[in-house]
């Protein structure tokens, strides 16, 4: 049964059933994704008295502590209290949506002449194809899959490497059409390290003349080939953390 979803005097229809996950799973071990040098992801078996939270030990019941940290650990959403003293600036308060259209797009990074990979804004406009202005329907979110689209994506350890980033220069475009969330599969929209300046938090979140409130930014997603580029409703499931970024799980469902 086909499910329909209006947006600005359009009618859209997508099946609820068949749901596109786009989020990286969080487990134990260094056999998944991991930047700026955070510890693996760590499950640790609470242990209390006579009880162990271990149904395999011989326990009653599963029960686990778990060890992470969400903008080095898998897919995760975050709000502009990334670069903000305010401390209710918060993922749990900021995002208060979850439905949303959005516009899968590719693109392939151009190397500097220092030897970065940067994704530029000359090459986003062309994958939009021109959607910015005019166009008949506006997403709400972009979905950034850089090319080449290695499986690697799913595993890689970025620390250290200088990944790929984005110009700030195409940011700043997406703030200034309205684009409220903006997925990418790379650790972050900004250099590793780039003295601290993260030009492309600033330039997204307008932070801190006119700071979008409401924004967020989902890093390291992964988009597998068969997606194609084009609208598809998303779905941005989080954690009801008070801090500025969650674990997350990027859902999409096609559009037409």
């Amino acid at each position: 049964m086909l499910a329909t979803y209006p947006y600005h005097g359009h009618t859209f229809s997508f099946d609820p059933s068949a749901p596109l996950d786009i989020s990286l799973p969080l487990a134990p071990g260094s056999n998944q994704v991991n930047c700026f040098w955070a510890e693996p992801v760590q499950f640790d078996t609470i242990r209390v008295g006579d009880f162990v939270g271990s149904v395999a030990e011989g326990g009653s019941t599963n029960y686990k502590r778990v060890h992470l940290t969400p903008h080095g650990n898998g897919t995760h959403t975050e709000c502009y209290g990334h670069i903000s003293t305010n401390p209710e600036a918060t993922i749990n308060r900021c995002l208060k949506r979850f439905l949303f259209v959005a516009r899968l797009i590719s693109v392939e990074p151009r190397q500097q002449a220092n030897g970065d990979q940067v994704v530029m804004l000359a090459d986003a406009q062309s994958a939009l194809g021109g959607i910015f202005p005019g166009s008949e329907v506006l997403p709400e979110a972009i979905i950034l899959r850089t090319l080449p689209n290695h499986k690697a994506k799913r595993t890689r350890q970025y620390s250290g490497t200088n990944p790929t980033y984005i110009e700030p220069a195409l940011v700043q475009y997406l703030a200034d059409h309205h684009i409220e969330h903006l997925l990418l599969d790379l650790p972050s929209v900004d250099r590793e390290e780039d003295g601290g300046q993260l030009l492309a938090h600033h330039a997204f979140w307008q932070y801190p003349e006119h700071t979008r409130r409401t924004s967020t930014i989902t890093e390291l997603i992964f988009v597998p080939d068969e997606l194609k580029d084009g609208l598809y409703l998303l779905n941005l499931q989080i954690t009801s953390l008070e801090l500025d970024a969650s674990p997350s799980k990027p859902v999409l469902y096609r559009l037409s």
